[in-house]
């Protein structure tokens, strides 16, 4: 992704800062909250001290990236799916079997009140209202609807089309229809977890109301080790009491195999990232082999940060983990949406205003996000003392406020400056993506010599060509398996309508 915004506007700067950015990022809301989730899986299931959880997981993981790479990594995802799968339908199967049904725990949940509140209030300690709704009120609900619509499908776009650790994967695939299809797959995956992963935690709160819902300190520090909640420890707490002994085993595996792919994916990303965007502009002439070592040792670095950061994510947001993942990705991600997004589909844009708007937007986004984190986000019966002016904004808000706010320095500085000529973006923007004429490479530095004009490949019709010998950097596709593409992403997102409508 560094790689494109560099063909895209030239120079180095941006790549290098995208880089750094993208690293700092893997450490706050990946690798730090995957370990963090399966230590706490660990320490329900097993009785493990937290930290001694952590190294666990982290020495099984970190021997099989780091000697197997992409295709290890691509192979054991694959495997491990089917089993996370398989695995969280048993445990549903259970979780709903124990509450009585899905009726009852509709009717159950809005009753779940841990039965020691103190001088907690009773709205502190009982589910919201809205608790059984998608789309909450606009300025009371915790989760407000345009919020969720719009600053969501801004953090969203980050992760899922512009972050490496997404499209490495992609880029990794035999041909345009092949990555299509991949994520039309992961699309009918995503509507899973509302069955699979949200019910089993509401019937965990329902089953276990004292220790999932606590809201006093000393009882919250007694079941979970941390006292401003524990609604972390749901769905451990599932498996620990409601499977049997074999199918406990299952499910342990099934978690830490969910969360091991996890981690070795950002792993391999990210050693991607640092030997091929930093680690080769400090040395050129580095060897594959010298590349191979410095991936390596920097994994383990990149490990020694994220166990350092684990205290604040377990502190964050109230203790509810998804909050804090979403709540920095709003912080942060913004402005690389935006300038993704304008460098696509803007042919204006250029350089001077890339740069600038990504500046900009971290400006803004670390104005919140230190105060955040050095006020804390408080809870329902403790609020928080930063200043409303600074945090009194729902994180999703002010993530729609930081997208447009970039996405304004980037096309007023880009205005205000001279434009790329089309001859150097060629398939580098929607409009001109299936251009076939020669591209003059941007210069690197100032003053550097271009590089010798890319040659476009002619390729034959598609109807009589053999799909099998397309070029990898050809974008068309054949007609029948296009339509095929398309149908399944109409009938994806049929049903993520669907669903979203009736939970609304």
């Amino acid at each position: 992704m560094p790689e494109y915004l560099k063909k895209r506007f030239g120079g180095q700067r941006i790549q290098l800062y995208l880089t750094v950015l993208s690293l700092a990022m893997y450490i706050f809301t990946k690798i730090s909250v995957d370990m963090f989730s399966g230590a706490v899986f660990i320490q329900v299931a097993l009785g493990w001290n937290i930290y001694v959880s952590v190294i666990a997981l982290l020495i099984i993981t970190t021997i099989y990236t780091v000697t197997g790479g992409l295709a290890a990594l691509m192979y054991t995802d694959t495997v491990q799916t089917f089993v996370i799968i398989g695995g969280a339908c048993v445990l549903a199967g259970y979780a709903f079997s124990a509450v009585g049904g899905y009726d009852a725990l509709m009717t159950k949940y809005m009753t779940a009140v841990p039965s020691v509140v103190g001088n907690v209030s009773l709205s502190c300690a009982s589910p919201r209202p809205d608790s059984l709704h998608l789309l909450r009120d606009a300025q009371t609900g915790d989760l407000p609807w345009p919020a969720l619509i719009l600053g969501l499908t801004i953090v969203s776009s980050w992760y899922w089309c512009s972050d490496q650790v997404i499209v490495q994967r992609c880029l990794a695939a035999r041909s345009i229809t092949h990555v299509k299809l991949g994520c039309v797959l992961c699309g009918y995956l995503k509507i899973l977890p509302m069955f699979l992963m949200v019910m089993p935690g509401m019937i965990s709160r329902v089953l276990y109301t004292d220790e999932v819902a606590c809201v006093l300190p000393s009882q919250c520090q007694a079941a979970c080790g941390t006292d401003i909640g524990c609604s972390n420890i749901a769905y451990p707490k599932l498996v620990v009491q409601l499977m049997p002994n074999g199918l406990r085993g299952l499910m342990l595996a099934v978690m830490l195999a969910a969360l091991m792919s996890s981690l070795a994916s950002i792993f391999n990303s990210s050693s991607t990232l640092f030997t091929m965007d930093i680690w080769t502009r400090l040395r050129p002439q580095a060897a594959e082999r010298e590349l191979l070592m410095v991936g390596r040792v920097w994994t383990v670095c990149l490990v020694a940060f994220s166990i350092a950061w684990i205290p604040v994510v377990q502190a964050a947001q109230g203790g509810q983990l998804f909050d804090y993942i979403q709540s920095v990705a709003s912080f942060l991600a913004p402005p690389i949406a935006a300038v993704f997004f304008l460098a696509m589909f803007v042919k204006r844009v250029n350089e001077p205003g890339a740069f600038w708007g990504l500046i900009g937007g971290l400006f803004l986004g670390l104005c919140r996000m230190i105060p955040e984190f050095a006020f804390g986000s408080g809870t329902c019966s403790a609020p928080s003392s930063c200043p409303r002016v600074i945090c009194g904004v729902h994180y999703l808000y002010f993530a729609i406020i930081l997208f447009l706010c970039s996405g304004a320095i980037v096309l007023c500085i880009s205005y205000c400056t001279p434009p790329i000529p089309d001859s150097q973006l060629y398939r580098l923007v929607f409009s001109l993506r299936h251009n076939q004429e020669p591209r003059e490479e941007k210069e690197t530095e100032p003053g550097a010599q271009s590089a010798p004009p890319t040659v476009a490949v002619e390729v034959p019709n598609l109807d009589q060509a053999d799909c099998q010998n397309m070029t990898s950097t050809d974008i068309r596709e054949k007609p029948s398996l296009a339509r095929l593409v398309n149908i399944n992403a109409m009938l994806m997102m049929t049903c993520a309508v669907f669903l979203w409508a009736y939970y609304a």
